[in-house]
């Protein structure tokens, strides 16, 4: 079915009693879609399309009065319909943004303008939050942030500043802020965004690029409600980096941030599997990710948390560093582990002894 190409009559040469209703149906016109990856098929109507989605960010950036109520389900139907798709599998599984090749989106022509659109409707004088909240709610940025896999650094580009609007629009703070605004008892919906949106979005290909927000947000959540502090850090164990030694380093720093302000009671209750990833981290053959995992025991806060338990914590890391000071190829590394076994044995001699002993007689069978 060919694109209307009547859609493409200009609103400043309508009428003004019939500007409405051709702006409607040229919102519905462009929710039609088409095959980009055939650069034959349908050339005359994808260029109609892409003169009408250039009608329409014209119209809504320069026209007061376009964005009545009735408009608000039309515009956000056209944006889901074109934005929200399943994106190709990649080609590079540990794709990284920021050394890699990316894979451009096919249909770029028509989704930049559709994402051009929607940052004038978040712009216009006459958007109205209250009753844009229907249509962009939590399920429409959840979908926003799913699309930050996307490979397109043009299309990560749009959806940063595109987010950074709505939380200006909705909420009118930083992230970081409005949380820790919220009232106690913290709400539900507040909690589920933690785990079922924060929390994931440690996978994202790029977290490079935002994680330090994310991580400030995470921290946040947990000095407003301590006994959050064991679901986060089991999630985020759950999404340890397996293959991608920087995503490793960045998880580290924000396992410290989180440990900087953690209860004492609700260490007890992650100390075991924490202490155990912790234990491969230092471990690891990648000196960075080694290197953050030892300078734990640089922390005056965390030492006393591990001296208080270190019955718990000494059994589980002993192994990997009495290992590494004998065999890791790093001098650094040797000389880091060193100290730490170091202070580990002054916090319980007897203890590091017994653990020494253990240690060597397995070795001997």
């Amino acid at each position: 079915m060919p694109f209307v190409s009547r859609c493409c009559r200009g609103h400043k040469n309508a009428p003004s009693t019939e500007q409405q209703e051709l702006f409607t149906q040229k919102l519905q016109q462009c929710c039609m879609l088409f095959d980009f990856l055939d650069s034959v098929m349908d050339l005359k109507s994808k260029e109609i399309k892409r003169a009408t989605l250039n009608e329409l960010v014209d119209y809504v950036s320069t026209n007061r009065g376009v964005l009545v109520e009735s408009t608000y389900p039309e515009i956000t139907n056209m944006i889901c319909t074109n934005i929200f798709r399943t994106l190709p599998p990649s080609d590079n599984p540990d794709f990284d943004p920021e050394e890699d090749e990316p894979t451009l989106e096919a249909s770029w022509p028509h989704v930049q303008l559709v994402y051009e659109f929607l940052l004038r409707f978040l712009e216009n004088p006459d958007f109205q939050p209250s009753i844009a909240k229907r249509h962009i709610d939590q399920k429409f940025v959840l979908q926003l942030l799913e699309l930050f896999d996307s490979e397109d650094p043009r299309e990560r580009d749009f959806l940063k500043t595109i987010l950074h609007r709505i939380y200006g629009k909705f909420l009118g703070l930083p992230g970081g802020t409005i949380i820790n605004g919220f009232a106690l008892p913290l709400k539900a919906e507040h909690k589920q965004f933690l785990m079922k949106v924060l929390i994931p979005l440690h996978t994202a290909k790029g977290l490079a690029l935002f994680h330090a927000q994310l991580a400030y947000c995470v921290v946040q959540f947990l000095e407003k409600d301590p006994t959050l502090t064991e679901p986060v850090i089991r999630g985020l164990l759950k999404f340890w980096p397996r293959t991608c030694s920087q995503k490793e380093v960045m998880f580290l720093g924000e396992i410290e941030e989180i440990l900087d302000v953690i209860e004492p009671t609700q260490f007890k209750k992650i100390q075991e599997p924490l202490f155990k990833q912790i234990s491969k981290c230092v471990a690891n053959p990648h000196f960075q990710v080694a290197e953050r995992a030892l300078y734990f025991w640089n922390n005056e806060y965390i030492l006393s948390l591990i001296e208080e338990n270190i019955d718990k914590v000494l059994p589980i890391m002993f192994g990997s560093l009495y290992r590494i000071s004998k065999e890791h190829w790093n001098p650094t590394i040797v000389a880091l582990v060193y100290n730490v076994l170091k202070t580990l044995m002054e916090m319980n001699c007897t203890l590091f002894d017994e653990l020494t002993s253990s240690y060597k007689a397995e070795r001997q069978r």
